[in-house]
């Protein structure tokens, strides 16, 4: 038996030790750098946009050139926004069945999740580099410049996310999970591979066996939703058709390059900025003294707040974060149980998915080509009625509620919060006014309520900590970058769906329904329960949007009516236990394990399918307005 050295094994170590601080600083480095220009292009869109608005409404001279600077930075901050949110794990995925494996598997979808990835990564770099180089020759009309510029901006944030993803899978605390996933993602890309020659021969079976079958098993492995689409769709086309993969890259960056989707990173920035300056915290305080004396008052002022806050911020957890810490710690106090509450807060999560200014309002109107602004008129009722849904419910189940230690506020008192309200109470009118007026695109009308919170949280509520400022502005980078890489993959792989002919096979399945227009949204509404559960809220809509909108229209239903039935089904099936993501969130905004809330919010799923019900029966609730 040798003797080992002495110091050998130290040496291993300190170098190991070595290598990993070495890359952790690297990492750090990049990090702090992207998430700094990221931030900077957050805030030069809002001064571009909000500076066209003032320019063409208050000095009747429009600056032609804001659209396209805007377009052209776009790009940038959706790609740099992904490279954030690859590098803090935040991009969006499903994690319910990977969660029942244990910790001791953890590690291993993980790594696999990572691993998967950075296949996809790899996949389209390439393209991505001769998509940009292409795009040399094209000038843009206003700036006059190549738009190869913009264009680099994908394979710039693909190159970013590489770097970090390999860093990341060096530094993994268990180096054998890493070389395993390595090797089974190496495994079935080498099975998939090795079958290109037969594969063609399958026909529309493909279709099953990418989109259903690895799409499925990538999900439910944890592997983000938008890297699930984008390797599914490059597998699909480089290993079953003759087209060069590069078409990918093009149909992603067009649904990435939507004018309208530049309004995503504003809301969510502006729903964070209402946070901030306490309007939202007067607005419940206000409700709360309103109602907070009756029976389930305090649950009625949860829906009506999130009714209101939906109506500012388009986005969901900017609504439940703004609201669950100030009314919880209260709600309890009177005796509410924690599911009961993540139940019902879940609940007004998919309740006001038609509110606008809903993120899913303007994803929809851009996949689809229908109005922005009539799909924000129409999402006013329809919301109110699986509101008033809910609300009978509440009745219900807190009818015999013991009120005996609360006092109601004087008159005086509750006079007092309108007033102090009342400025928070006014935003979601001046947004839907500039656009119905005409002042402001539903594009740009996001900006004017920002500058409107950053004027009455410094004058009115003067509660503005500039320090919050820029970490709001890398999270609100993050997750537009987030959403807007799914609906780049989703947009592409759309297009394969498409080109296979399924779009026209699906087209003559629905039409073939018996019954007409009630039976196809039935089903429909079936169809965007499952897919909102699975595949997350804007994922399905970009995905099965543009597949179904046109055969609503040859059925006969309006296109603002079924947009209603498909946005609030799939809110339905996002926030609904056991996959639906949203109900996740608002365990995690909440701080709730998510075993309380499964019992408690069958009879909120409940309510809200018969408010569904209301709303494919009656097109008037989702119509009449127009």
């Amino acid at each position: 038996m040798s003797a080992v050295p002495q110091g050998s094994i130290t040496g291993t170590f300190d170098s190991r030790a070595g290598l990993s601080n070495g890359l952790m600083l690297v990492d750090r480095a990049i990090g702090a750098s992207v998430e700094a220009c990221a931030a900077l292009l957050v805030a030069a869109e809002i001064v571009v946009l909000f500076a066209g608005v003032v320019s063409r409404y208050v000095f009747h001279s429009p600056i032609l050139w804001t659209d396209e600077l805007g377009s052209f930075l776009f790009l940038w901050l959706a790609m740099l926004g992904a490279a954030v949110a690859f590098r803090n794990g935040s991009h969006m995925r499903m994690t319910a069945v990977v969660s029942l494996s244990g910790p001791q598997l953890w590690p291993l979808f993980e790594s696999v999740a990572l691993a998967a990835s950075l296949a996809f990564i790899l996949m389209t770099l390439g393209p991505a580099l001769e998509f940009a180089h292409e795009e040399i020759v094209i000038t843009t009309p206003a700036l006059q410049i190549s738009s190869a510029w913009r264009a680099s901006a994908l394979p710039v944030g693909l190159g970013l996310m590489l770097i970090t993803g390999v860093i990341s899978m060096l530094r993994s605390p268990s180096r054998m999970a890493s070389m395993v996933a390595i090797l089974v993602v190496a495994l079935v890309a080498g099975a998939f591979y090795s079958s290109s020659g037969t594969l063609p021969k399958l026909g529309n079976y493909n279709l099953l066996l990418f989109f259903v079958g690895l799409v499925g098993a990538l999900v439910l492995a944890g592997v983000p939703i938008a890297f699930a689409f984008g390797l599914a769709t490059f597998g699909y086309i480089a290993l079953t058709t003759r087209l060069p993969t590069l078409v990918v890259i093009g149909r992603m960056d067009e649904g990435m390059s939507h004018l309208i989707l530049l309004a995503v990173p504003l809301f969510v920035f502006l729903g964070l900025l209402i946070e901030m300056t306490g309007m939202a915290r007067a607005m419940v305080g206000f409700l709360a003294n309103l109602l907070g004396h009756v029976r389930g008052g305090l649950s009625y002022v949860l829906v009506g707040a999130m009714y209101l806050m939906s109506g500012i911020s388009g986005s969901k957890a900017a609504d439940m974060a703004a609201v669950a810490p100030v009314l919880f710690p209260e709600m309890r106090s009177r005796g509410a149980k924690d599911g009961e509450l993540v139940a019902l807060l879940s609940a007004t999560g998919a309740q006001t998915e038609t509110i606008p200014p809903s993120i899913v309002l303007i994803t929809i109107g851009s996949v689809t080509g229908v109005s922005i602004s009539a799909l924000f008129t129409g999402g006013m009722l329809p919301g109110a009625v699986l509101g008033v849904m809910l609300c009978l419910l509440v009745w219900w189940r807190y009818r015999r509620e013991d009120l005996s230690a609360v006092t109601r506020p004087a008159r005086k008192e509750i006079l007092r919060s309108l007033g102090f309200a009342l400025p928070a109470l006014a935003l979601p009118f001046v947004i839907r006014a500039a656009v119905v007026e005409g002042v402001a695109t539903a594009t740009e009308v996001s900006t004017i309520g920002i500058f409107y919170a950053v004027i009455i949280g410094l004058l009115f509520y003067r509660q503005f900590p500039l320090a919050r400022m820029y970490p709001m502005l890398v999270t609100t980078a993050a997750l537009s970058g987030a959403i807007l890489l799914i609906i780049g993959a989703a947009t592409g792989m759309a297009w394969a769906l498409t080109q296979s002919g399924f779009s026209a096979t699906l087209a003559a399945t629905f039409k073939s329904l018996p019954g007409g227009a009630p039976t196809f949204l039935i089903v429909s509404a079936i169809a965007f329960i499952v897919l909102g559960s699975v595949l997350e809220g804007i994922p399905a809509i970009v995905l099965f949007g543009p597949l179904m909108f046109p055969i609503a229209r040859q059925v006969g239903v309006h296109e603002v009516h079924y947009a209603m039935v498909v946005i609030l089904s799939m809110g339905i099936g996002l926030f609904a236990p056991p996959f639906g993501v949203g109900y996740y969130s608002a365990c995690a905004i909440s701080q709730i394990h998510p075993d309380a809330g499964i019992k408690p919010i069958g009879g909120y799923i409940v309510a809200m399918l018969v408010g569904l019900a209301f709303v494919i029966a009656i097109p008037w609730i989702s119509i009449g307005f127009l």
